[in-house]
């Protein structure tokens, strides 16, 4: 499909400037208050588990369902979620957010954890939607979750479950490598110290539980994502290093296959995008994406300029699940 012409795309706020100020804003000072959910918890094939968070309020079958995924260290709770959870549900659907793997506030019970390509996760919730009476499905991901709900998409292909309907992906590395070196560079230490100091925690949780799986001397000594990938990411779930886990599993290269329509939104000034992100050349090559690259948004932000309590991607979202987008094609 064409890329979509981003003329009445999002404009930020004067106060918010620039691409930093746009995604720290929303993620810190943004509340959004809603239902509690109802906790499920799912164990999964291998004996571990995830725990999942419903908004039904009757049978699956009777509303379509929109599945949630989160971001690097995220969660169920966090603001881009919820805000679209009660977008969505105010629009007669249901909603599942789910917690990846030592992500809902309890560490996962085997070595492995989760990651930008873990889709036999994504799978076994869908799979666990579908034996729950869900009919009519649709698929949400922000950043990591977006990466992770993009490769399943792909992955499956003309093969992919007939009731998946359509698709929203926002704010992500399509190109794990390269983002991987963005987010190293010296002006979004803030974001990476924020990740390593979960990343680690859970890794050294994980060291004292498995003895042997590493050194607990070379966590000390790691101070960038790639630094941990290399050392946990990678070999913890079957890759040689981080280059060859970002290899395998950049969305950037499954893109191609994926035959369900899908909306990908990058913002230009996204902190933590390389421009390998945001491929506007190869966009008419695919038959069922969509690509979309405001310029401005920053990471998960989308704040508008007349905040109503929905941000200008939720709004996105709802339009492009509603049939209600209007979409201008370069």
């Amino acid at each position: 499909m064409p890329l979509i012409n981003p003329e009445n795309s999002y404009q930020a706020p004067f106060w918010l400037p620039e691409g930093h100020s746009q995604s720290i804003f929303p993620s810190l000072f943004r509340k959004v208050q809603y239902l509690s959910a109802q906790r499920e918890r799912l164990i999964l094939s291998d004996g571990d588990f995830v725990d999942l968070d419903w908004y039904v309020d009757g049978p699956l079958s009777e509303k379509p369902l929109l599945i949630i995924s989160h971001g690097l260290e995220g969660s169920s709770q966090a603001q881009y979620v919820l805000g679209l959870t009660k977008t969505m549900r105010e629009k007669g659907f249901h909603v599942l957010a789910w917690n990846f793997r030592s992500c809902s506030g309890e560490l996962n019970t085997q070595l492995r954890s989760y990651h930008s390509g873990a889709t036999d996760d994504l799978e076994e919730v869908i799979q666990a939607c579908v034996k729950q009476g869900a009919k009519e499905l649709y698929l949400a991901g922000f950043s990591l979750g977006g990466n992770l709900t993009l490769k399943w998409l792909g992955e499956k292909g003309q093969n992919h479950p007939n009731l998946i309907r359509k698709a929203v992906a926002f704010s992500v590395p399509l190109h794990l490598s390269s983002s991987s070196r963005k987010l190293a560079r010296l002006e979004n230490g803030l974001y990476t110290h924020r990740f390593l100091q979960t990343l680690l925690a859970k890794a050294q949780a994980k060291a004292a539980k498995f003895p042997g799986a590493v050194d607990p001397a070379i966590l000390r000594k790691i101070k960038t994502l790639k630094e941990f990938d290399d050392v946990i990411t990678g070999p913890w779930h079957g890759f040689k290093d981080a280059e060859d886990y970002y290899e395998q599993n950049s969305s950037l290269y499954f893109l191609s296959k994926i035959q369900v329509p899908t909306l990908v939104v990058n913002a230009q000034n996204d902190p933590f995008l390389s421009p390998e992100c945001l491929p506007a050349d190869m966009a008419s090559k695919w038959e069922h994406v969509f690509l979309e690259l405001p310029e401005q948004g920053g990471h998960c932000g989308f704040y508008p300029v007349n905040y109503q309590g929905t941000l200008w991607s939720e709004q996105q979202a709802m339009n492009w699940f509603l049939n209600k987008e209007t979409i201008n094609y370069v």
